[in-house]
């Protein structure tokens, strides 16, 4: 089957490597099938409707990578450039000729990272587009809809990248939930594994959005005692403009501090 043809489910967005009937992301307790049921569309579908790349900065060396109008969740990537080569950081489930051309203007790709399954789009297309590995942690390895030698699990608690760049498994969210830290840039990209709320000082912490589920305290204390080591000034969080701009890592610990004390009644 042409990969133009492929089923792409149209509430998460993701991209399956044969037809079936199910989305198994949609119908576990974090997610949602739509009140219409179970719907599909293609990458030639979602060209047909009109759908284009989206390709705008939210920071330094920083570019958005998104589709107009939005697809199912309606996050946006980001491409995290660097001398030692640009990693895309998440995933959307759209890509074009055109796309690809102005991310190849931007210098490419070297490798791709996700940050839990409810992003992982068209994670196949964007990497032979690329020739670019996609790094998934081994824990979320059950959810990845169209298996692919592009594909590397990696295990335990962070991976890195480059000199710059390391992952980290903050297991929030999903147990292979992983952030991005960039020690040059100063940054965290967390997706919604460490989501930025409206109020742009804080973030939060679920483990499921549209059915309010949240974190457990004890996920929560793991992750904060892995980012211990970590500083970062921004938190570039999962969709266009989520970004804690200024004091990322107090905002995240007090974020942490404030969630606690609700969930345990403190």
């Amino acid at each position: 089957m042409p990969a133009s043809d492929l089923p792409i489910c149209r509430t998460c967005g993701v991209q399956y490597g044969e037809p079936r009937p199910d989305c198994p992301i949609c119908e576990d307790e974090r997610q949602y099938v739509g009140w219409d049921g179970q719907q599909w569309t293609t990458m030639a579908g979602l060209a047909a409707e009109g759908h284009r790349g989206r390709v705008e900065e939210e920071g330094p060396d920083v570019i958005g990578i998104g589709t107009s109008p939005p697809t199912a969740i309606g996050q946006r990537a980001l491409l995290v450039r660097t001398p030692e080569g640009n990693v895309l950081w998440d995933m959307v489930s759209y890509v074009d000729d055109d796309l690809v051309a102005q991310v190849k203007e931007l210098g490419g790709l070297t490798a791709i990272a996700i940050s839990h399954p409810h992003f992982y789009g068209s994670m196949i297309e964007w990497a032979r587009a690329f020739d670019a590995p996609v790094y998934i942690h081994a824990s979320d390895r059950q959810w990845v809809a169209r298996p692919d030698d592009a594909v590397v699990f990696w295990e335990g608690d962070t991976h890195r990248l480059s000199e710059d760049l390391t992952l980290i498994n903050a297991g929030v969210h999903f147990e292979g939930g992983q952030v991005l830290h960039s020690s040059a840039k100063n940054a965290l990209f967390s997706g919604d594994i460490l989501t930025v709320v409206q109020d742009r000082r804080w973030v939060s912490f679920m483990y499921s959005y549209p059915n309010f589920i949240p974190e457990r305290p004890h996920v929560v204390r793991r992750a904060l005692d892995l980012l211990e080591p970590y500083e970062f000034e921004r938190v570039y969080g999962g969709w266009w403009k989520r970004v804690v701009y200024t004091d990322g890592t107090e905002a995240v610990r007090r974020s942490a501090e404030r969630y606690l004390t609700f969930a345990e009644g403190r």
